[in-house]
This record gives structure tokens, sequence and C-alpha cells, in this order.
């Protein structure tokens, strides 16, 4: 039980913390990178209406991606915090990776709301560090309750 709810609470920590960081990103106008409105627009297919249910799908899908990088991270066996956190950055890499990949090839195009059908490189590199981000938050929770799950 404990390991559930130390993997849960690092699924919200890093899901907020990517969420910051995508949020100043929007904000400082460096891309166009309000990944919560964006997901809660496909649902809604409306800006205006799309904030709630953006931060429901992002923060759920958040904690459940965090059970992923438990099991991850736990197939390494780490020992220390650093080897926790490394495990969280290495699989937020190739996280990262595809979902910047899949979101400027192919999730811009079909996307309901013009403002997020132009994703380009600044957009997937703003995800990609998100996730990077996330993988960081993970790793450093998981490590300090030295959580570990067996498969």
């Amino acid at each position: 039980m404990r390991n559930l709810l130390f993997t849960l609470a690092a699924g919200l920590l890093a899901t907020g913390g990517m969420s910051l960081f995508m949020a100043f990103v929007s904000a400082a106008g460096l891309a166009n990178a309000n990944m919560i409105r964006a997901v809660g627009s496909v649902w809604t297919k409306s800006y205006d209406n799309s904030l709630k249910p953006g931060l429901a799908i992002h923060f759920a899908v958040g904690m459940v991606l965090a059970f992923v990088y438990a099991l991850f991270i736990s197939l390494l066996n780490p020992g220390s915090l650093l080897e926790y956190v490394v495990g969280g950055v290495v699989f937020s890499t190739l996280h990262g990776l595809v979902v910047s990949f899949v979101l400027v090839v192919m999730v811009a195009q079909y996307h309901p709301i013009e403002k997020f059908q132009q994703a380009g490189s600044e957009v997937a590199v703003a995800h990609f560090a998100g996730h990077i981000i996330y993988g960081i938050i993970i790793g450093t929770i998981l490590g300090i309750a030295k959580v570990k799950f067996s498969i």
C-alpha cells in the first residue's frame, strides 16, 4: 500500500511540475505548449471550456504513467537516489521523444482547434523538456521513498 500511495503522489507532483513548466513556456511565448487546454479541447472541441477536462485527463494520465515509470525503474534495481533519478530520466527521454514526434507529426494536423494545429520544433522541444522534468520528479520521489515493484 505504501508503494502505491508514494507512486500516486509522485505522479501527481510530477504532472504538476511538468504542467507548471509547460505553462511557463506558453506564457513566455516560447512555444504554444498549453498541453492542458490542448488535451481538453480534443474532447470538448472548444478552447473556452477545455481547462477542467484537460486538467482531469492530464493528471489522471500522469498518475497512471507514474506506475509505468515505477515498474521500469524497478527493473533497473536502483540502489541510490541518483539511480532512481537516472532511471526516471532515461524513461522520460524515451517517452518524451515518442510524444514529441507523435505530437508534431500526427496530433497537430487532426486537432479540432486551429490554435493547436501548428506544432513545430519549438513545441516538440517544449514537450520533450516537460517529460524530462516529469521523469526527474518521479525518480526523485520514488528514490526518496525507495519504492520498488516486483514483476
